[in-house]
């Protein structure tokens, strides 16, 4: 069974109809309560992705270390759930994740570090978390995928009204405060000027990247296919989207959101018919960016910002070390060095934060800081080139899936793809908030190859064609 079929659910073809092809048929429709249920619980993960840095840092502090994992008991759920519904696939995705997470669980207690709870928190990642990308995308069709984008610019607007009062706001103010109610802050001082990088509402400046990281596919998609979105809705998340980048001081966001855009302009280029749209959008952004240039706070946070690119730069060796170095060379490095690692690894979990907390009382990596090095000295070349190669194929796959898409004249999954390819190949699962985004970036790339209004119909042979 090829990976295309894998993603989608089993379907009677009597049962399952287009609605627009068969308006006419008596039916009556039947809507399952357990699928229902599904669906909310994949919102509910969306929610708490978002915020669970704000009930860590402002609301619930006290709770802060639980909270860490608060995700971790839904997407048990929805794997029980899924599983006793058929709604799981059976893949070699799923397949060999699940059993490097088994072995690496077991290699860790007997052959490595040996710390059953740090094996365990490392094994999530394999068996909890990746099969949730896989229960989003048949539980979610692109219509649901559509709905959390229009959500997406909703919640740009607070957001980065939150990011801009922590940018200018000194670290001890309230809305700077860290994990825990921490006094500190929890910005990173990693920016620029004496200024530092935002979180949002998240636990680390990371989250907030990402979720703008995700926005953006979502921006340029709604102004290519602006029906039944707000224009004054879009017009401000692209000013939430344009201002975002130099606020983070990130380099990530502005190299993700370049990403997105030359996705858009490749998919345009295969669909004439949108260059009017993307003429529109061309324009838009230009007004955009005059009436935030206009702006006090914009030109500081854009000062600072290329003062940040510059030093950076400077230091990584210029535009070679930020993008080649930083990213292909941690890859190829961690490949090149994998024989130099015990073979069953140093133990799964072993290279996340809270694994060195629980070995040696303090955040460090222990392993290596690139997800590559990480994966291969936690479970050794075998198994960590293993699980890489299973990245690597999903990552290919949904690329081919999403550029037919393309070709058919849905540009979606495609745009989508930007945001979620790189963070799915090579971000740190580690890092929980990474992790998260990474499961449901995947999710929604997988759900929006779905055929988007599809709804299961029970046939009433007792009605009429008049009475339906």
């Amino acid at each position: 069974m090829s990976f295309s079929q894998n993603i989608y659910p089993e379907r009677d073809e009597r049962y399952d109809v287009t609605l627009q092809q068969q308006k006419w048929l008596p039916c009556t429709v039947e809507i399952s309560r357990t699928n229902h249920l599904l669906k909310q619980s994949v919102w509910l993960f969306f929610f708490l992705l978002l915020f669970e840095g704000a009930l860590r840092k402002w609301f619930l502090p006290s709770l802060a270390t639980p909270l860490l994992v608060v995700r971790d008991p839904l997407a048990v759920w929805l794997i029980a759930v899924a599983w006793k519904r058929n709604l799981l696939p059976s893949n070699v995705y799923l397949i060999g994740m699940a059993v490097f997470g088994f072995t690496g669980l077991i290699t860790a207690v007997f052959l490595g570090h040996g710390n059953l709870p740090v094996a365990v928190y490392g094994a999530r990642i394999l068996l909890i978390h990746f099969p949730v990308m896989f229960i989003i995308g048949r539980v979610f069709t692109a219509h649901d995928v559509v709905k959390i984008g229009k959500a997406m610019l909703w919640i740009s607007i607070p957001m980065i009204v939150i990011t801009a009062l922590q940018f200018y706001s000194p670290q001890s103010a309230w809305v700077n405060r860290g994990v825990g109610g921490d006094m500190e802050g929890s910005g990173f001082n990693g920016g620029a000027m004496g200024y530092f990088r935002p979180s949002g509402t998240f636990s680390f400046t990371t989250g907030n990247t990402l979720f703008f990281s995700l926005l953006a596919p979502f921006v340029f998609y709604f102004w290519l296919q602006p029906k039944g979105t707000s224009r004054l809705l879009l017009i401000a998340a692209t000013l939430s989207l344009f201002a975002s980048i130099p606020i983070s001081i990130s380099r990530g966001l502005l190299f993700q959101v370049g990403v997105t855009l030359i996705f858009t302009i490749l998919a345009t280029a295969k669909n004439p018919r949108y260059i009017r749209h993307i003429l529109t959008a061309v324009i838009a952004s230009f007004l955009v960016f005059a009436i935030l240039s206009n702006t006090e706070f914009f030109r500081t946070a854009t000062e600072v910002f290329f003062a940040r690119f510059e030093s950076a730069s400077d230091d990584e060796g210029g535009l070679k070390g930020t993008l080649v170095d930083r990213f292909l060379g941690g890859l190829l490095s961690a490949v090149s060095e994998s024989d130099n690692q015990p073979f069953w690894g140093y133990g799964i979990g072993m290279g996340t934060n809270v694994g060195s907390m629980l070995l040696t009382g303090d955040r460090e990596f222990l392993i290596a800081e690139g997800e590559w090095g990480r994966l291969i000295g936690e479970m050794g070349p075998l198994m960590g080139l293993g699980v890489i190669i299973i990245r690597l194929g999903f990552c290919s796959e949904t690329a081919i899936l999403s550029y037919r898409k393309v070709l058919a004249g849905d540009m979606l999954p495609w745009i989508l793809l930007s945001a979620g390819v790189l963070i799915i190949l090579q971000g740190q699962w580690a890092q929980p908030t990474t992790l998260g985004f990474s499961t449901f970036m995947g999710g929604l790339i997988l759900a929006s190859l779905q055929e988007p209004y599809k709804l299961r119909l029970r046939i009433d042979n007792n009605a009429s064609p008049a009475s339906a």
